[in-house]
């Protein structure tokens, strides 16, 4: 059984101005299958990626990296940077338990039907005599086959 990476796509991103500037991360997504893979889905989000910051930008730079992307974008005053990366996911604290391979077992196929081993007994009207089958205007039998068999518990 091979088991595919899981990829985590993060972006560092510039917030806040002046003295106040720091960078925040956020993990995007999470991506299964080949590192190329991660990149191509975290470069379409960086392309796409609207930072807050600067509010009129005058120029948006998309850079290529070894581990991601670079996204550089000149405001009126000041420049701002995201800074995209593909990271293979290690651990992840809030992830759902792996499902217990014991505990994942098919279900039992159902039982066969029970056959009867006497012959059901033919419907007798209350007088002793024999009812012909009656059937409803779907086919359906009036009376059910069950009325009136003996050796049921």
């Amino acid at each position: 059984m091979s088991t595919r990476t899981t990829w985590a796509l993060v972006v560092e991103t510039t917030q806040g101005i002046g003295q106040r500037k720091h960078l925040a991360a956020e993990v995007l997504a999470h991506v299964e299958g080949s590192r190329e893979e991660a990149l191509a889905e975290l470069e379409r989000r960086a392309r796409g990626h609207v930072p807050e910051h600067p509010s009129s930008p005058r120029r948006r730079r998309l850079v290529r990296t070894g581990d991601g992307f670079l996204l550089v974008v000149d405001g009126a005053w000041q420049t701002f940077a995201s800074r995209f990366t593909v990271g293979e996911l290690l651990a992840d604290s809030d992830a759902p338990p792996a499902p217990d391979p014991v505990a994942v077992r098919p279900a039992p196929p159902p039982a066969p039907p029970v056959v009867p081993d006497e012959p059901a007994a033919p419907a007798v009207a209350p007088g002793g005599a024999e009812e012909p089958d009656e059937l409803d205007e779907d086919g359906i039998p009036v009376r059910p086959a069950w009325l009136g068999r003996t050796g049921m518990p």
